[in-house]
């Protein structure tokens, strides 16, 4: 897959996305990056660690969050967005489910959408991307934890997310999924989908998994948001033994030393004991 100016090689390794909130309510950093100054250097310290995607997102999705009008959200990300593409050779995905914001991101250089509503808050979204060319994440997600059986509507759920990608236009290398963790799911739900993610394999697309810092870690580990940095470890290391292409994750350099662990181990995953 190519985001941006990057090859990525998501049939054999997973790279890392660092996650910028520009944001004053994000359940983990909100307001430590609101500044331009601020921003910049994280995005710095970031890339000097070993981040490959960075992911602006200027809406806290926090369950409760307060929606903000686009013209806000532009506001927001729009200068660090300007000023990361000038500055910095690096893949940029632009964290938002609204038409208008992502069309404004595009031509202020972003390379993914990262739609929390796989494209069915607005039908124009998809438009906007299959029209630009740009690569999409498209993430599961419902408005409630309701389910028939779990697992078959949230793969159902994507499948429809991919239709409309199709319906629009947008190339089968520009897809990828995120099972939402988080998102419209009960702690043992989310657990479950962690356990099960190479399922989605089926799917046909790349996987993101992103679990950094998320409240299935506090609820498991009985831990504020400042101490779920073992937590997130662990479902990276799961991520990767399971295929995932892509860990969304607020500590870049901690998961890709896990990554890279869990990369050599699965080199010999395939090996048999035959003979021994």
């Amino acid at each position: 897959m190519r985001i941006g100016n990057r090859e990525f090689d998501l049939n054999n390794k997973c790279y890392i996305m660092g996650i910028l909130n520009v944001t004053p309510d994000s359940f983990s950093d909100g307001g430590k990056f609101r500044e331009l100054d601020k921003a910049l250097f994280q995005v710095e310290k970031m890339l000097a660690e070993g981040m490959d995607v960075l992911d602006i997102g200027g809406e806290s999705t926090r369950p409760g969050h307060e929606k903000i009008s686009d013209e806000e959200e532009m506001e927001r990300v729009l200068p660090i967005l300007e000023k990361v593409r000038a500055g910095f050779d690096v893949p940029i995905s632009l964290d938002t489910y609204k038409p208008a914001v992502a069309k404004a991101g595009i031509l202020a250089g972003a390379d993914l959408i990262n739609d929390i509503r796989g494209l069915k808050y607005d039908t124009r979204m998809a438009e906007v991307i299959a029209e630009a060319g740009v690569c999409c994440c498209l993430m599961h997600n419902r408005q409630d934890a309701v389910y028939g059986s779990f697992i078959t509507d949230v793969m159902n759920d994507l499948r429809e997310s991919i239709s409309l990608a199709k319906a629009a236009g947008i190339a089968e290398d520009k897809i990828i999924l995120d099972p939402g963790i988080g998102f419209g799911k009960t702690r043992e739900q989310n657990l479950e989908m962690i356990a099960k993610l190479d399922g989605l394999h089926t799917l046909g697309y790349p996987l993101l998994l992103g679990c950094s810092r998320k409240s299935v870690i506090g609820l498991t580990l009985d831990l504020p948001v400042e101490e779920r940095l073992e937590g997130t470890l662990v479902t990276t290391v799961v991520g990767v033994l399971k295929g995932c292409g892509f860990v969304r994750v607020h500590d870049v350099k901690e998961n890709l030393r896990a990554v890279k662990m869990a990369e050599a181990i699965r080199e010999y995953s395939d090996k048999s004991f035959a003979g021994c």
